[in-house]
């Protein structure tokens, strides 16, 4: 995984995502999931354009049933923007950079 990737589990999603004072972006993913492989190049770009103002991360939910059981995650890969810890944007599927930056501008 990418340096400038986080990983965020159940033990840690309290302090790390709705704890956290910067807005989060959370990838929900496994491994079996091809779109969530194709996501990881778009999210290293975004979590490098948007370094100190937006924090990057992905959740296994293989690892993690949780969280994920927590928010409805029924279908991979699903991507959560948190703001003061609060679901900000959900979007279900891949995306391109574009559009990723579209969506995460208004809130940063």
């Amino acid at each position: 995984m990418a340096a400038n990737l986080e990983t965020f589990s159940d033990q840690s999603w309290e302090k790390d995502v709705l704890g956290s004072g910067k807005p989060v972006l959370v990838d929900f993913w496994a491994d079996w999931c091809q779109p969530c492989k194709a996501l990881v190049p778009i999210l290293e770009q975004v979590a490098a354009q948007f370094d100190g103002k937006l924090r990057v991360g992905k959740l296994n939910v293989e690892e993690n049933a949780q969280v994920p059981y927590q928010y409805g995650i029924t279908g991979l890969p699903t991507l959560i923007l948190f703001k003061n810890g609060q679901v900000a944007e959900p979007r279900k599927a891949l995306v391109s950079k574009q559009e990723l930056v579209k969506l995460l501008t208004p809130h940063l």
